[in-house]
């Protein structure tokens, strides 16, 4: 038997690479598995990526990359048919100091409707102007997945802007019906968790370079870096770490390898970390009780940090 799945594979007006117009049937044993490397200004240049993957027990097989070079194909993209876990790199929330200081409602789905209504202009007028009247080091605030995933805060406007991706990507998993955990659980049979890959590609390349936007700082040690990345997840590493192992082509292998802005490679990494919190389904995909307003990144380390920090308490 097998569930056959349809996938919207939409032609946009710009021509980006688009889903195909076609139908997948998974065995009952395997699962739809997408990460997507998300952008809060998608183009041709510059697309949101997906990496479309079908997990069969503990085999990840990586089975194409898609570009969305605007929003409409990514919502459109949101409505395929489940059951399938996805796992997007943007931040679902904002910090809980800067939920209650702005007065936003609490929960999740309120506030960021909130946000939507705000519009883009008022929404960085508001995030920039509340960051320059705080002190110097309560400029930026952290969720606790922040701090344990040394990522950016999800306020920050300017270099890399998470707080335009939460701005664009929020709003829309909300209005997609989606299932979006922890943030705002519902009987649907797609699932969207938040992903990193920062903490995948650290693991093995510590703090490393391995892709950057601007071609005059795209380097032959990041190429390296890429490569050296690629060979540990599809080793036994990964299998020890995360519990999946790596199905991909040759000619996909290079596709990685050969992008130099790594977002084909990003949106793997998150497949990965969705695969993982798939097989911690059972354990609501392994994300702990209590972040139902600011969300949480799904991942190993993430799950080990946050039980340490609570048994020292």
């Amino acid at each position: 038997m097998s569930i056959k799945s349809e996938l919207l594979f939409v032609r946009g007006r710009e021509g980006e690479i688009t889903l195909l117009d076609s139908v997948v049937e998974y065995p009952l044993s395997s699962i739809a598995i997408f990460g997507l490397d998300f952008t809060s200004a998608p183009s041709i240049r510059k697309p949101i990526t997906c990496a479309v993957c079908e997990l069969r027990v503990t085999t990840l097989r990586i089975q194409a990359c898609l570009s969305f070079a605007q929003f409409d194909a990514f919502e459109q993209f949101l409505q395929r048919p489940g059951p399938w876990l996805l796992a997007c790199d943007f931040p679902f929330g904002q910090p809980q100091k800067l939920i209650n200081n702005l007065g936003w409602p609490f929960a999740w789905p309120d506030y960021v409707a909130t946000v939507h209504a705000m519009g883009k202009a008022l929404f960085n007028q508001t995030m920039i102007s509340y960051s320059r009247k705080r002190l110097a080091g309560d400029k930026l605030h952290l969720r606790l997945a922040d701090k344990l995933a040394g990522a950016i805060s999800p306020m920050m406007m300017y270099r890399v802007p998470v707080g335009k991706m939460f701005f664009e990507g929020a709003p829309r998993l909300l209005r997609s019906g989606v299932s979006v955990l922890p943030c705002y659980p519902q009987p649907d049979t797609r699932v969207v968790v938040e992903g990193y890959p920062a903490i995948v590609a650290r693991r093995w390349l510590g703090r490393r370079s391995y892709k950057s936007d601007e071609r005059a700082r795209q380097t032959l040690e990041q190429r390296q870096a890429r490569i050296e990345l690629l060979d540990a997840i599809c080793s036994d590493a990964l299998d020890a770490a995360y519990g999946v192992r790596i199905d991909l082509t040759e000619d996909m292998r290079q596709r990685l390898i050969d992008d130099p802005r790594a977002d084909q490679l990003d949106a793997v990494l998150c497949a990965i970390q969705a695969a993982w919190a798939y097989h911690q389904r059972s354990q609501n995909y392994g994300i702990p009780p209590g972040f139902e307003a600011d969300g949480w990144i799904v991942d190993p380390l993430l799950l080990q940090l946050h039980k340490a920090s609570r048994s020292k308490k």
